[in-house]
């Protein structure tokens, strides 16, 4: 697979150079330079903090900004960050009132953030966490605590970051972005691999003619390989799929996520809206705030995750508060 990058093992912070120099809000700051901030930080607020692996742009570097993220550590592609960058994240996020630690459910992440949050409570600084996990294709309805975070996160970033925008205490902040956690299923599919950066071959193999269905963002196994199908069938059933799992107490409304995992272009993410609307108003339910586009990407995979968010009116609310950042910007 063809790549314009130079060395292999610059790969990451030529990416990160190129982000901060088209972007002047975010700032490289912290150990090796693998945490981005804002430029302009906030005072006197909860901090809401994330990290994880390189490669998924957007995420989760890109949504720093007004109203979201404060800081983010960043690994080496598809690897979590390591502790010294945790931590620095964490500190530069702080502002006496807390920090929420917001990532996906994954070992290493866990691991690291963690350990940065037992030794920054020896120095006084408050944390909690809160993981996504809303893959529904990972694990079980009854073995939820165990799903990956993939591109539903999103919406505990942005709800999360307008509440510490707001003026809310970490218990307030951290409540919402579980309930934002609770209230999102998403699955994907993959019609072709990536490969990573100095690796010699793929990260999986699909034939010509092949899709995965539930494929994680990292290549992890889905739930069924079969033909290629045409969009509607495609959308039908991950809708289909995402009903079935309607967390419990959820309303009729949503927001949806159609999104890109890299090589997936505009036009086919539309046809599959399309279809995806149309379902889910012949099953009654109201969308608000459809977002279509890469909001979480897996190098140039080929594929498409679909993101249901049952909202309350307070998540509504909040997803409608004002934001910016480099990849997302909502305004009142």
């Amino acid at each position: 697979m063809k790549k314009l990058i130079n060395r292999p093992q610059d790969f990451v912070d030529e990416t990160l150079d190129g982000l901060v120099t088209a972007h002047p809000s975010l700032v490289r700051d912290g150990e090796n330079g693998r945490v981005i901030r804002r430029a302009t930080r906030s005072t006197g607020k909860v901090g809401v903090v994330s990290g994880g692996g390189s490669g998924h742009l957007p995420l989760f570097t890109g949504y720093v900004g007004h109203g979201l993220l404060d800081s983010c550590s960043i690994g080496n592609v598809f690897e979590g960050p390591t502790v010294g960058s945790c931590i620095d994240a964490i500190k530069l996020a702080d502002q006496g009132k807390g920090v929420l630690r917001l990532y996906g459910n994954y070992g290493g992440d866990r691991m690291n953030f963690d350990m940065a949050g037992e030794l920054l409570e020896e120095e006084g600084i408050r944390t909690t966490t809160v993981l996504g996990t809303d893959d529904i294709a990972s694990a079980a309805p009854e073995e939820r605590q165990k799903r990956r975070g993939v591109a539903g996160i999103i919406y505990a970033y942005k709800t999360a970051g307008a509440a510490a925008d707001s003026g809310a205490d970490l218990d307030t902040v951290s409540g919402i972005a579980q309930r934002a956690v609770d209230m999102t299923r998403t699955i994907g599919v993959a019609l072709s691999p990536c490969q990573v950066p100095g690796a010699d071959r793929p990260s999986f193999i699909l034939g010509e003619d092949e899709i995965e269905m539930g494929m994680g963002i990292h290549g992890e196994p889905g739930i069924w390989r079969d033909k290629l199908r045409t969009a509607d069938v495609i959308a039908d059933e991950m809708i289909e799929r995402l009903l079935a799992d309607k967390p419990q107490g959820a309303g009729n409304t949503v927001s949806i996520l159609v999104n890109s995992l890299g090589a997936t272009p505009l036009e086919e993410l539309f046809i599959l809206y399309r279809r995806a609307s149309a379902r889910l108003g012949g099953a009654g339910i109201r969308i608000v705030r459809p977002l279509v586009g890469h909001f979480a990407t897996s190098m140039e995979m080929a594929g498409v995750s679909v993101s249901l968010s049952f909202v309350d009116a307070e998540i509504e609310k909040l997803l409608g508060a004002p934001s910016s950042c480099p990849f997302w910007t909502v305004r009142s």
